[in-house]
């Protein structure tokens, strides 16, 4: 069972849908935004409602350990520094990066990940969470 700002979401199997639950009355499905369910004791932290979304949809997101590792090759490709916020949710331009800079943390990923990126794929990644999510759907297909 996962907590998030007064509301819970639980799961009973895996063909089931999410169930929400609202410890008070005014929070509602609007106000949940993200969600963490440990799955066999890891926690996907990343589960998440976007903007404006007519309803919640959960997808896959990528482990811990390659969201982190994704965070180090953004934060040591734009020289960032150290107490720079550099998590799933940031945006390769507000970090400060150009196209030439996307271009070079691309191909800095398939490097660490031995993984090949389609040009068209490469030009959709616009946050750490897209590329890492990426990484893990392309490391499935190996």
């Amino acid at each position: 069972m996962a907590s998030i700002a007064g509301a819970s979401i639980s799961m009973t199997s895996f063909s089931s849908s999410l169930k929400l639950t609202t410890q008070t009355s005014s929070i509602g499905i609007s106000s949940l935004r993200s969600v963490s369910l440990p799955i066999s004791g890891r926690s996907f932290p990343s589960l998440r409602l976007k903007k404006d979304a007519s309803r919640f949809r959960v997808s896959c997101a990528a482990k811990p350990e390659t969201l982190d590792k994704v965070c180090e090759i953004v934060r040591n490709q734009l020289a960032l520094a150290p107490d720079a916020v550099v998590n799933g949710e940031s945006k390769f331009v507000a970090l400060g990066a150009d196209s030439l800079d996307t271009v070079e943390i691309v191909m800095g990923l398939e490097e660490e990940f031995g993984i090949s990126v389609e040009e068209e794929t490469a030009q959709s990644i616009v946050s750490v969470q897209d590329a890492a999510d990426l990484i893990e759907k392309l490391l499935e297909k190996k």
